[in-house]
C-alpha cells in the first residue's frame, strides 16, 4: 500500500523493526516455484506402473492376473492374493479442493493418442468399432456390438492407456437377467424375428473410454426476463365465427446472472463412434441413457482390470471435446441459476453466455458396461448395462403390423365411445 494523502514518499529503506524487501533475484524464484512446485505433477502420478506395460502380483511377482466380480478386487492365479489398486482420486491428489484449482492439468492417460505394446486394438471389418484386448493373453476377440471375429491383423494404433479405470460390480450374470427383463418389458410389440434369436446370454463386458474433469469455472449469463402484470380475455371475430384469446400485459427486464462453479467429475465420451458430430449413426443415446456411473471409486489403471473383458478405443484428445465440455458447464450454470429467476412467471431468455476456466484437471478412465448385440441383417440393436448401478436402456426393433394394429384398435375404441357417448346424449 502507498504512502496516504500529504504522507511523504521515503526513501524506499526498510523502517525500524520490518524485514529488507525481497529482492528481484527472489521474487523470480518465488514466481518459479509457484509455477512449477516441488513434488510429482498430475502427470508424474497417473504414470506410475505405466513405464514397463506389464503390471504384476505385488505378493509373488506373477503376471497371472484377473479381476474377480464377487470378491471386487484383482486375484492372482498363482499365489490367490487378493488386491486392488488405489484409488484414483487419492493417489492423483484429487482429494485436493477444486475452488485451489488454477491452470490446467492433464494426467498422462489423457494426452495425446500414443501406441502401447500390452494392449491392442483390433478394427471390426464389420461395423468399424475398435476392441481393445491384452496381447498376452488373446490374438483374436469378438466385436461386442455385432458379435464378428476379430484377428491381431487388423490392430490399428491404440489410444493413450487410461489413467484410472472403474471396475465392475455387477456379474454376468446378473446383467443377463437385466437384459431379459428389458427385453420382455417390451415383447408385446417387439419385432417376430429379433424375439427368435435372442440369446442374452451373448452379453459381453466392454470398458468404454471416457474424458473426466475437475473444473473451477465463472459463469456469467445475459438476458431478458419477462414478468406477468396482467392478464385479460377478448371475443374477436375470426372469419364467420368469434373465439375468446388470452392476452398479457408483461414486465421485460434486463437480466444478468455471475456466479463462481465447481464442476466435480464430469465425464465426457472420448470415443469419435460415440460423439454427436462425428458420428450420425452413433448409439450414444443409449450409453447416455445408464449414466451416472460412481466414478470417485475409481482406481488407478491396471491393465489386469480388462481380463475377460474388451474395451473400446479412445481417439479423441481434450481439444477434440473441449467444445462439447464447455456446452455442458453452460447447461451446469443455467440449473444453477434457475432457483434465482422465481420472479420472471414466463421465464428468462439467454442471449449472452460465456464461461471462463479458473483451473481444470483431467483424466482418462475406462467406465463398465455389459452390452448385448443383435444384428439383424441391416441393423445392429443393443441393450447396455450400467456394469455399476444395473440402470439397463437398449434400441429393440419394433414389429410394424402390431404396432399398426395396436394403433387401429386404439381408434376404434376411442371412435366407439364418442359414438356412444353422442348416442347417449340424444336420449338425456
Amino acid at each position: 500500500m502507498g504512502p496516504g494523502p500529504g504522507e511523504p514518499a521515503g526513501d524506499g529503506g526498510p523502517a525500524a523493526g520490518q524485514e529488507p524487501a525481497a529482492s528481484a533475484e527472489d521474487l523470480l524464484a518465488q514466481v518459479e516455484e509457484a509455477a512449477h512446485p516441488s513434488g510429482p505433477t498430475l502427470e508424474e502420478r497417473t504414470r506410475i506402473r505405466k513405464e514397463h506395460g506389464l503390471d504384476k502380483c505385488p505378493r509373488c511377482g506373477s503376471s497371472d492376473i484377473a479381476y474377480d466380480i464377487p470378491q471386487r478386487a484383482l486375484v492372482c492365479s498363482y499365489c490367490r492374493y487378493a488386491f486392488n489398486e488405489p484409488n484414483a482420486h487419492e493417489a492423483f491428489g484429487f482429494t485436493s479442493p477444486i475452488q485451489d484449482l488454477r491452470g490446467v492439468t492433464i494426467g498422462a492417460g489423457s494426452e495425446d493418442i500414443v501406441e502401447d505394446q500390452d494392449v491392442v486394438t483390433l478394427k471390426c471389418q464389420g461395423c468399424g468399432a475398435d476392441v481393445v484386448i491384452k496381447l498376452e493373453e488373446q490374438l483374436q476377440s469378438r466385436c461386442h456390438w455385432c458379435r464378428q471375429t476379430l484377428s491381431i491383423n487388423t490392430q490399428v494404433p491404440n489410444g493413450a492407456v487410461p489413467d484410472a479405470v472403474l471396475p465392475f460390480l455387477l456379474s454376468r450374470e446378473q446383467a443377463v437377467e437385466k437384459v431379459k427383463e428389458f427385453v420382455g418389458a417390451r415383447r408385446t410389440f417387439a419385432d417376430r424375428r429379433f424375439l427368435r434369436d435372442f440369446t442374452p446370454e451373448n452379453v459381453l463386458g466392454v470398458y468404454m473410454p471416457y474424458l473426466m474433469v475437475d473444473a473451477n469455472i465463472h459463469a456469467e449469463l445475459a438476458g431478458t426476463g419477462e414478468d406477468t402484470v396482467r392478464t385479460y380475455t377478448e371475443r374477436v371475430k375470426v372469419g364467420d365465427r368469434e373465439e375468446t384469446r388470452t392476452y398479457y400485459d408483461v414486465d421485460v427486464y434486463q437480466v444478468a446472472r455471475k456466479f463462481d462453479l465447481l464442476v466435480d467429475d464430469l465425464a465426457t465420451q472420448s470415443s469419435t463412434r460415440y460423439h454427436r458430430d462425428r458420428n450420425e449413426s452413433a448409439t450414444n443415446y443409449v450409453l447416455r441413457a445408464i449414466q451416472p456411473f460412481d466414478v470417485e471409486d475409481a482406481l488407478v489403471y491396471n491393465s489386469n482390470y480388462l481380463t475377460g473383458h474388451t474395451s473400446e478405443r479412445r481417439d479423441l484428445d481434450i481439444g477434440d471435446i473441449d467444445e462439447e465440455v464447455v456446452e455442458k458447464f453452460l447447461a451446469i450454470a443455467r440449473a444453477r441459476a434457475q432457483p434465482t429467476l422465481g420472479k420472471y412467471d414466463r421465464g428468462v431468455k439467454w442471449e449472452a453466455e460465456g464461461v471462463s476456466v479458473r483451473g481444470a484437471r483431467w483424466v482418462a478412465v475406462l467406465l463398465p458396461v455389459w452390452l448385448y448385440s443383435q444384428y439383424d441383417g441391416r441393423l445392429s440393436h443393443y441393450v447396455a448395462v450400467n456394469g455399476r448401478t444395473g440402470q439397463t436402456m437398449g434400441s429393440i426393433p419394433i414389429s410394424q403390423p402390431r404396432a399398426i394394429g395396436a394403433s387401429c384398435l386404439v381408434a376404434t375404441i376411442v371412435t366407439v365411445l364418442a359414438v356412444g357417448g353422442g348416442i347417449l346424449s340424444m336420449f338425456a
